[in-house]
């Protein structure tokens, strides 16, 4: 499907600061009209392979040399939560750094839920056959291969806290991602605050690159921690409305925003959630909506066991400038077998942007399927929900 939206992109200076901001708790506002909604066209089908025959294999590949691609890795936790599965993890970033200069790769986002359980001191066989910090430390050691490599970005998933799945905030994500783990990350980190407890963390924060020649926009990064509350969202629109960001194209990546039928989640039941977490609709009327230069969303969380189109999807709205917004969620966790199953079959969405400076070619990509020539034929997605572009208005 080709969907429009328009990029923006201006030099601007980073400026590091790493000690949080002291944000005011946020006041109460008139309620925000309902966005319009941005033009949507369907693309050409995809050619079906031929009845009885296995479609061909084409490796990944840049469709103009002048482009560059963002991966975007989905929630990770029944790769983490399980020895067997494990290895499909190190197949996902392995593939990533052999594949840095042939698609132009610039930065991976990691959707949350980095774990299954952070802190649950017991095996459940068949659910979890790792302890919660045993989950985190196989998470750690397989995105060492990332580190030095090229920039990451995480943000924390409802798993990633409490005991089970958000009973509190607690995380023992700030101890294995520091915000000196990778070092081309920590190039273009920006800003941080102070998550719960006072602590600087990469929960919430923030984010600066420049896209590769000849596109050399300037991108911002606003990661915001799950269930944020009105005070982390008014740290991050406080950081969205800086002069020096007016024109960068702005990105946000957060656990749960969007559900399967594209529509924005409006209500959770989670403990962090009952005591001010804002859901995803709540995250669009207080921070995207109103800002000017957030033109995507990233996002992960959804879920149903072996249904493709329960954790995926996409939609585009109008932000109040009237510029389009396009809002995607990509989570591939419980196919492959259900909730411990394979972990997800190992697929990466690939966004590749275009050199006109508009269009981004969204597709559907596992390296796990790839690696063997009895399973390459299995290795893309090409559905509708798999492999689109949309383009900036």
């Amino acid at each position: 499907m080709i969907r429009k939206f328009f990029l923006l992109g201006t030099a601007a200076a980073a400026i590091l600061c790493l000690n949080g901001c002291a944000v005011p708790e946020c006041g109460k506002s008139a309620p925000v009209p309902a966005p319009a909604k941005a033009e949507v066209k369907a693309a050409a089908p995809a050619p079906a392979a031929v009845k009885g025959k296995k479609a061909k294999y084409q490796a990944p590949a840049l469709t103009d040399k002048d482009s560059w691609t963002m991966v975007v890795v989905p929630d990770v936790q029944g790769y983490s939560k399980l020895r067997r599965n494990y290895g499909i993890m190190e197949i996902q970033n392995a593939w990533i750094v052999d594949n840095l200069a042939k698609l132009r790769i610039r930065q991976v986002l990691f959707t949350g839920d980095l774990t299954n359980r952070n802190d649950l001191p017991v095996v459940e066989p068949g659910k979890n056959d790792l302890i919660s910090e045993e989950q985190w430390k196989a998470f750690s050691r397989a995105v060492e291969r990332l580190d030095g490599e090229v920039p990451y970005i995480l943000c924390t998933g409802n798993h990633d806290y409490g005991i089970r799945s958000a009973e509190n905030r607690n995380s023992f994500f700030g101890k294995y991602f520091p915000t000196d783990r990778n070092k081309l990350t920590r190039r273009q980190l920006i800003a941080c605050a102070p998550n719960a407890f006072g602590v600087t963390t990469l929960e919430n924060s923030a984010y600066e690159f420049t896209a590769p020649h000849p596109d050399n926009r300037k991108i911002l990064i606003i990661v915001l921690q799950f269930a944020p509350t009105d005070e982390d969202l008014e740290w991050a629109k406080n950081i969205a409305d800086q002069p020096r960001f007016a024109n960068h194209i702005g990105i946000v990546l957060t656990h749960s925003y969007l559900g399967s039928t594209g529509k924005r989640i409006a209500r959770e039941n989670y403990i962090l959630s009952r005591k001010g977490g804002n859901p995803g609709e709540q995250i669009f009327q207080k921070l995207v909506y109103p800002a000017k230069n957030i033109r995507l969303v990233v996002c992960g969380h959804i879920a149903s066991p072996d249904k493709w189109n329960r954790g995926i999807s996409f939609s585009m709205d109008k932000n109040a400038s009237g510029k389009s917004v396009a809002q995607m969620a990509f989570n591939t966790q419980a196919i492959g077998g259900g909730w411990n199953g394979s972990g997800g079959d190992g697929w990466l969405r690939l966004l590749e942007f275009m050199p006109d400076k508009k269009t981004v070619k969204a597709r559907t990509f596992s390296p796990f399927f790839a690696l063997s020539p009895s399973t390459r034929h299995l290795a893309w997605k090409h559905d509708d929900l798999s492999e689109f572009s949309f383009e900036l208005d």
